[in-house]
């Protein structure tokens, strides 16, 4: 997929930037500490930003939040939304095709890392390792949401009763008879398939290739193609169908805190304060039901995160 930039707009907004350096600097601009008078506020110059998602409805729930919030400050917003995989909008990033996206902590720094066991269990540690990763690239980590969403492992209950199964240690012994689905990329990722081999022990009989905890995903768990299904933990779906939710017992799975990254020459000082003000009241139970209401109710993302921001006053003052 090739992605256009609106580059002509672009370079206007720079040309005007520099426009307005000069003739700051023609009225001897700069910060006079013994001024008196006053001294105005500086205004934040507001341009085009592109902000994109990857391809399940939590992602784009929450790049919703973020784009309506920057259109309510006066930024002029493009939506990317359900661009693909990580190996798709990572780099669609690193290009400049899209500004900014919802991360998780974990995943991103093993990603970025090629899975060297560095992310853990504690947010503060890991959000500034990834600090440090994507700042080679020239992204910025914003502030971590207290939500987060990990991959889970997903079972009916007819499947646990008959194999005794309450946590993902219990699959250990029977894996050999069991058919297990998720992403086509799991076999690749640290944290999916290659992870519950190594930390848990489990070699299944076979690994289908479904998506990202969507729509193919559990209709092979509810029609029984599969029994042990890739999902995220705060798919609402989870609990309306009744299935289980196996306990990570062995911890394979790190931080996954919900965070904004955008690229360094698409940041300003204010993006930070507006974007981090929604990742501060955002919570596991709050994103868990705004799932539910698109993957249950049937929900239009756009519209949940929406309301969402109504209610928590971030639109419509």
């Amino acid at each position: 997929m090739r992605f256009i930039r609106g580059d002509a707009r672009r370079h206007a907004f720079m040309a005007a930037l520099v426009g307005c350096a000069l003739v700051a600097a023609a009225c001897g601009g700069g910060t006079d500490a013994g001024g008196g008078g006053g001294g105005a506020t500086e205004e934040v110059e507001r341009g085009s930003v592109i902000v994109g998602s990857t391809n399940f409805d939590e992602q784009e729930i929450v790049a919703s939040m973020y784009a309506a919030v920057l259109e309510e400050s006066g930024y002029e917003v493009e939506r990317r939304f359900q661009l693909g995989a990580r190996e798709i909008v990572l780099p669609a990033l690193e290009k400049g095709d899209i500004d900014l996206y919802p991360e998780y902590v974990g995943t991103a720094l093993e990603f970025l890392n090629g899975g060297q066991g560095e992310a853990t269990p504690d947010t503060d540690e890991t959000t500034e390792k990834l600090r440090e990763a994507f700042a080679e690239k020239d992204v910025d980590v914003l502030e971590p949401a207290p939500a987060q969403d990990k991959n889970g492992l997903v079972v009916t209950p007819e499947t646990a009763d008959e194999h005794s199964l309450s946590a993902v240690s219990d699959l250990e012994p029977v894996a050999s008879d069991l058919i297990f689905g998720g992403p086509p990329e799991c076999p690749e990722r640290p944290l999916c398939l290659p992870g519950y081999e190594e930390t848990y022990g489990l070699d299944f009989k076979e690994f289908r290739p479904l998506d990202a905890g969507g729509p193919l995903t559990t209709a092979a768990l509810e029609n029984g193609d599969i029994d042990v299904a890739l999902m995220f933990t705060t798919d609402g779906l989870i609990a309306e169908k009744g299935w289980m939710l196996l306990e990570e017992d062995k911890e394979l799975q790190p931080a996954e805190n919900i965070v904004p990254v955008i690229r360094s020459e698409a940041n300003n000082e204010e993006i930070p304060e507006l974007l981090n003000a929604v990742s501060e009241k955002l919570t596991t139970e709050e994103v868990t039901e705004l799932v539910r209401q698109v993957r249950v109710d049937q929900e239009d993302p756009a519209d949940v995160a929406e309301t969402w921001l109504e209610d928590n006053g971030f639109l419509g003052g």
